[in-house]
C-alpha cells in the first residue's frame, strides 16, 4: 500500500500516462467555412463590383484576395503613386481603370463598394466620403487615426445606413472562435486577467521598408498624400514607412496592437473601450527619425480585468495571448490554442503550521493527509488539451465575412485545409453588400478597438494614465 500519495505525488507517477494521453488531446482544425457559406455557387445576378484605394502592401494584398473570391470583381483602383497603377493592372489585368482622385470611384455607378488600405490620418475621410456616396466600404484597421475620427465615422456609417468592415481579420479566425467556445463555456473558470505579447527584430518588421527608385514629385501627388496634416517637402521615407509618424499612422499600437484588441475582445464576447490605460515605452532600437515609440507596453483596465500588452520591435519574442483563469490558463499562439488546467488546491499542507506548537502541528499534518491523500486511480485528473489549425492568416476569412455574413457552426469538424482568414473577412464583407446581413468587424467595434491604441498612444506621449470618458466622449487624463 502506498502511504501519503499527495496530489503532486501521483501527478508525478502518472506523468508516462499523461504523455500518452495528451497526443488523443490534440485536435486539429480544418475550416470549411468558405464551402459551407456557398463560397463556390455565386450566380452571375450576385456579382458585386468593386473599386480599391489604396494599393500599396496591405492593398495589393486584399486586392489579390478580393479577386480570387467567386462573383467579385474590381472595377477601379486609385492610388496616388503611379507605380501602383502598373501594380494594380498587372494584379487585375489591363482592363482595370486606376486614377489618382478616389472621388471617381465614389461617383462611378458600377462599383458597389470600397475596399480601402490607405495612411492611418486618411481613413475617416475616405471611409465618411464613401458611406455619405452611398456605398459599403472595407476599411483596413486601425478604423481612425484618433478617438475624434472614430466618432465622426460611426456617426457617418450609422446615419447612412451604409455597410462598415473594419480589417482586423484575426476576428475570421477559426482559431479565434474556438477560443471564444472555450471560454464561454468557463473552461479556465472564473477569469483573472489577460496577458498579450507580440516581437519583431527585423527592420522590415520595424517598417523599414525599401523604397521604390521611382518615388519623386512627378510619380506621387504629394500634396494631396499629406492630406491635412503640417506640410512636409517630399520624402519618399514618410510615403513609405509612414507608420513610423504620429502625424499619418498610430505606430505600433495602431498597427499591432489593434489586432491583439480586437482579438480579444471577439474571444471574451466583448465591444467596449477599456476604462483606463497606462502606457510607457520609448525609441529604443531604431533611431531613425521615426517619433512613435518601437516598444510599447500597456496595462487596460476592462471591467474589473487587467489585459497587460507587451509590443517590442527590438526582440522577437513568442507572440500570443494568455487568459488567466481560476482553473488554468488558456494560450492563444500563431496555429495552436493549449490549456493548461490548474486545481486551484494546496498540493501539500501549508508551511505556516512550522509555526505551530509539535503538538498542533502533526495534530494539523495529520488531518490535512486524511482529507488530501489519495488512493491510486481514484482522482479526478482536469487534463490539458491542444487545438491546431493550418494557417493563422485572417485576411481572406475577414473579407469573406464582409461578404457572406457566416455564421459559424460551434462544431468543429473542418476537414478542409485553411485558407487563412483574410479571405473569408473579405468574403462576409462582400456578402454583406449581398444580403444587407451584418458583418463580424462593424464600424462600433472597429472604434472600441481602436479607442485602446489611442488611450495608449495619448497614455505614452502623456506620461501618465488617461481614461475613456463615455459622456464627454473623449480622452482625459
Amino acid at each position: 500500500m502506498i502511504k501519503n500519495l499527495t496530489r503532486r505525488k501521483f501527478l508525478q507517477r502518472s506523468a508516462g500516462a499523461a504523455v500518452a494521453m495528451s497526443a488523443a488531446k490534440s485536435v486539429f482544425l480544418g475550416d470549411s467555412r468558405l464551402e459551407a457559406a456557398g463560397y463556390l455557387e455565386v450566380p452571375p445576378s450576385d456579382r458585386v463590383r468593386f473599386g480599391i484605394i489604396g494599393i500599396g502592401m496591405q492593398g495589393s494584398d486584399l486586392l489579390r484576395n478580393s479577386i480570387q473570391l467567386p462573383g467579385v470583381e474590381c472595377v477601379a483602383a486609385c492610388d496616388l503613386y503611379d507605380g501602383r497603377h502598373r501594380l494594380a493592372k498587372e494584379i487585375v489585368g489591363a482592363g482595370v481603370s486606376t486614377t489618382r482622385r478616389y472621388q471617381e470611384l465614389l461617383n462611378n455607378r458600377e462599383i458597389d463598394c470600397i475596399v480601402a488600405a490607405v495612411p492611418d490620418h486618411w481613413h475617416k475621410k475616405i471611409v465618411v466620403a464613401t458611406v455619405l456616396a452611398g456605398k459599403d466600404i472595407y476599411c483596413e484597421k486601425p478604423m481612425s487615426h484618433s478617438a475624434v475620427d472614430g466618432l465622426e465615422m460611426v456617426k457617418a456609417a450609422k446615419s447612412s445606413g451604409r455597410i462598415v468592415q473594419i480589417g482586423s481579420q484575426g476576428v475570421s479566425s477559426v482559431l479565434y472562435a474556438k477560443a471564444k467556445e472555450l471560454l464561454e463555456k468557463n473552461v479556465i473558470g472564473e477569469l483573472m486577467m489577460v496577458e498579450v505579447a507580440l516581437g519583431r527584430n527585423s527592420p522590415d518588421g520595424a517598417w523599414q521598408y525599401p523604397l521604390p527608385r521611382d518615388l519623386s514629385p512627378q510619380t506621387v501627388d504629394w500634396d494631396t498624400w499629406q492630406g491635412d496634416v503640417p506640410k512636409r517637402p517630399f520624402d519618399p521615407k514618410l510615403f513609405a514607412r509612414w507608420r513610423c509618424w504620429k502625424e499619418y499612422g498610430t505606430g505600433v499600437a495602431g498597427d499591432l496592437m489593434v489586432h491583439l484588441i480586437s482579438g480579444m475582445l471577439f474571444m471574451l464576447g466583448l465591444n467596449e473601450p477599456p476604462r483606463r490605460a497606462l502606457a510607457t515605452g520609448g525609441i529604443l532600437r531604431w533611431k531613425d527619425g521615426r517619433n512613435m515609440p518601437d516598444v510599447h507596453a500597456a496595462l487596460f483596465d476592462y471591467g474589473p480585468h487587467p489585459v497587460y500588452v507587451r509590443l517590442n520591435l527590438g526582440t522577437e519574442t513568442h507572440d500570443g495571448y494568455r487568459f488567466l483563469g481560476s482553473k488554468g490558463i488558456l494560450e492563444v499562439s500563431g496555429h495552436t490554442i493549449n490549456y493548461l488546467p490548474q486545481s486551484g488546491n494546496d498540493e501539500s499542507p501549508s508551511y505556516y503550521a512550522q509555526s505551530f506548537p509539535k503538538e498542533l502541528r502533526e495534530e494539523y499534518v495529520k488531518e490535512w493527509h486524511e482529507e488530501h491523500d489519495l488512493a491510486p486511480g481514484k482522482e479526478t485528473i482536469s487534463e490539458g488539451f491542444s487545438y491546431s489549425s493550418v494557417s493563422s492568416g485572417e485576411l481572406k476569412p475577414h473579407l469573406w465575412n464582409f461578404f457572406q455574413a457566416v455564421t459559424i457552426s460551434e462544431g468543429f469538424s473542418y476537414s478542409s485545409v485553411s485558407s487563412g482568414e483574410l479571405k473569408p473577412h473579405l468574403w462576409n464583407f462582400f456578402q454583406a453588400v449581398r444580403t444587407r446581413q451584418p458583418v463580424v468587424e462593424d464600424v462600433v467595434f472597429g472604434h472600441h478597438a481602436a479607442l485602446a491604441c489611442h488611450m495608449a498612444n495619448e497614455s505614452y506621449f502623456r506620461r501618465s494614465a488617461v481614461v475613456w470618458d463615455a459622456a464627454a466622449e473623449k480622452i482625459e487624463a
